[in-house]
């Protein structure tokens, strides 16, 4: 077969994603090169330190440490964005955009911020933006929302996306061990960065929903405008009395619309799921996804969401989609930005809209009428217990309290947990996890 076109790559960054990138199109360029009917060039690669000894070798000609130089550089065709952060990332992929290039990009944070701007950048140029590997590694979820689910509209779509703090909580679950332990082995392990408050305090979960919101349902939902928890309050116990329950706890993000009332929520929060949940049995460093949709059902979608191999694959997908673009004019529906019809864009639902069951544990003095104070509290805010599970706790004089509640709403329980904090029988802030009834 005769190659019909050369096409030039160049590899923004060059860490664990960027090598295991050059690693992999090398090993398969042949069998892409036939398949796509193009020559495959590894152009060049931008490096923060050149005298930098790396797992994946490379002629030093092809090294530069201008990142933008290969972003406008005349004859590299596809960029790809792997450096992370929203500053430098920026001014290359804004630079590579304005100069009509396709940019590949990896990078959740940069999109969440300056998705809008990115996207309109590559409409007023003629370039494209890919971006299959922001979420959710090496499931194609964003190939199966774009593509393969556009004849649905999406009311659920709830799932984990941080594979740090799924492994953090299935390691709590099975050792029986505390957080700051099982986080200390993560890092060492590499699972964990040196500030893992990124990943444990939510907000690379939120960065991922955000991308995934703007898809579903043409909206940016910056992360402030969203409920953002994360995981650092969980406890053994928690999880014991998740099981006397019925429940696992995983942390996900929740996208939520209601289409009647045209309302939209974006929550990261840990979850309870019940048992038989497919998504509470899965456990490490796997990501899961739940999509409804109005035509096909629900849709599930499990693999590695992170890691050298399985980021490189998304991204190698990428590059092949925007190699067929070039070559032979497909691939066309990712021109365009997510436009919802006139009138259709939702707005964001107040918190007495977003309703749920809710888990509360307090940590209170051990004396008598305790719960009944805590009920009145619970009462004068309109939220009904459903369940009462109380311990001993590990300090002297002190028992753990936990209230599982009928449905109510976050504004009313928000406001529960400011008044019960106020207790003086309560001991510190009270621990609030979701109840995740999602129906499958």
């Amino acid at each position: 077969m005769s190659l019909t076109r050369t096409i030039q790559i160049g590899i923004c960054g060059f860490g664990t994603v960027g090598q295991g990138v050059w690693k992999h199109l090398e090993r398969a360029r042949p069998e892409l090169e036939a398949r796509l009917g193009a020559k495959l060039v590894l152009a060049r690669a931008a490096v923060r330190d050149l005298r930098k000894k790396r797992d994946v070798k490379i002629p030093a000609a092809k090294l530069t440490a201008d990142p933008l130089a290969i972003a406008t550089d005349p004859k590299i065709d596809i960029v790809c964005e792997l450096m992370g952060g929203t500053g430098l990332a920026r001014q290359v992929t804004l630079a590579a955009l304005s100069a009509g290039k396709i940019v590949v990009s990896a990078n959740k944070a940069l999109i969440c911020a300056h998705g809008a701007e990115i996207f309109a950048t590559a409409r007023k140029h003629g370039g494209h933006f890919f971006f299959e590997a922001s979420v959710a590694g090496g499931i194609p979820l964003i190939k199966a929302l774009r593509e393969g689910l556009v004849a649905n509209r999406f009311p659920l779509i709830y799932g984990i996306l941080n594979g740090t703090c799924n492994y953090i909580l299935t390691q709590m679950e099975e050792r029986n061990a505390p957080y700051a332990e099982v986080l200390a082995a993560a890092k060492s392990l590499g699972y964990a960065e040196a500030d893992e408050s990124l990943d444990v305090d939510g907000w690379d979960t939120a960065h991922k929903a955000s991308v995934l919101t703007w898809l579903a349902h043409g909206l940016w939902v910056k992360t402030d405008r969203m409920l953002v928890e994360g995981i650092s309050r969980i406890t053994p116990a928690d999880f014991k009395n998740a099981a006397t329950l019925g429940y696992g706890i995983k942390l996900l993000a929740v996208i939520t619309r209601d289409f009647a009332a045209n309302e939209l929520s974006v929550r990261i929060q840990p979850t309870l799921l019940p048992e038989g949940n497919v998504l509470a049995n899965v456990n490490g460093v796997f990501n899961a996804i739940s999509v409804t949709g109005d035509v096909v059902g629900t849709t599930l979608y499990i693999g590695r969401g992170a890691g050298q191999d399985a980021t490189a694959s998304a991204v190698i997908s990428d590059i092949a989609d925007a190699v067929a673009l070039l070559s032979h004019g497909k691939g066309a529906h990712h021109m365009g930005d997510v436009v919802p019809a006139a009138g259709t864009s939702p707005r964001l639902a107040p918190p007495e809209r977003i309703r749920g069951r809710y888990y509360v544990r307090l940590s209170v003095k051990d004396q008598p009428g305790v719960l009944a104070r805590v009920a009145s509290v619970m009462a004068r805010h309109h939220v009904s217990i459903a369940s009462v599970i109380q311990n001993p706790a590990e300090q002297d004089g002190a028992a753990s309290l936990v209230l599982t509640t009928h449905e109510s709403d976050e504004r009313a329980i928000r406001a529960t947990l400011k008044n019960l904090a106020r207790l003086p029988s309560v001991l510190e802030p009270p621990v609030l996890l979701r109840i995740g009834d999602f129906g499958n």
